[in-house]
């Protein structure tokens, strides 16, 4: 359970509270419009200048190394998350802690990479990987640790339409609660709630469908 208790981000994001149960949150809204801001208090990478932000009971700024266990943080930009040379070896850097044996770390980090159809890939460089692999590569080795909640920020926002619908549909089959910072609005459609985040402020906050189409009027 991740709640919100009138925590804000002076002149980023006006003091709000929310709780976010549902098992997929898209949230929408304009560029600069705080919804970035709004996905980085989730998992304390920004921190409320107001308010609190709680995950399971657990402050992101008292407790942000827990919080960071329990929800993970996927980036528009795969690259930003990429850091060793080969695929398999990113997903081995997530598993450090949980695997401090090679060879289970190597047999876990296989494991993680059929899950998400990138096994043959396992030796390839990550500088050699398309947009789509890249992200889908990212998604990984966050979800490697498995953590409680996921946070993708535009995580289709680089990409092509094949590609797009092929994250998109990873995403949202995942057995973990998915916030989902997206300006693809049909891809947001299909979640179970959405909010509106317009000028620093939750303008709507129910129903996905309906979120888009009180988007599309706000825009409009």
């Amino acid at each position: 359970m991740i709640e919100l208790v009138e925590a804000g981000v002076e002149g980023r994001l006006e003091p709000t509270s929310l709780r976010l149960a549902e098992r997929r949150v898209a949230v929408i809204g304009s560029n600069g419009s705080g919804k970035s801001t709004l996905a980085r208090l989730l998992n304390g990478l920004v921190e409320p200048t107001s308010g609190r932000v709680l995950v399971d009971g657990l402050d992101t700024r008292r407790d942000g190394r827990e919080v960071r266990r329990r929800v993970g943080f996927v980036f528009t930009d795969p690259n930003a998350q990429l850091v060793m040379p080969t695929v398999a070896e990113d997903v081995e850097l997530s598993l450090r802690k949980t695997h401090r044996e090679k060879a289970s770390r190597t047999a876990a980090a296989l494991a993680v990479l059929e899950r998400f159809g990138l096994a043959d890939l396992a030796q390839r460089s990550v500088h050699a990987l398309s947009g789509g692999q890249r992200q889908l590569l990212a998604i990984a080795t966050v979800l490697a640790t498995d953590p409680a909640v996921l946070v993708a920020d535009e995580p289709t926002t680089l990409l092509d339409l094949a590609n797009t619908r092929r994250v998109g549909e990873v995403l949202l089959g995942l057995e973990q609660q998915l916030v989902l910072v997206t300006h693809d609005l049909e891809l947001a459609a299909r979640c179970d709630r959405a909010l509106v985040v317009h000028a620093g402020a939750i303008a709507f906050d129910g129903p996905a469908a309906t979120a888009v189409d009180r988007y599309r009027t706000l825009v409009s």
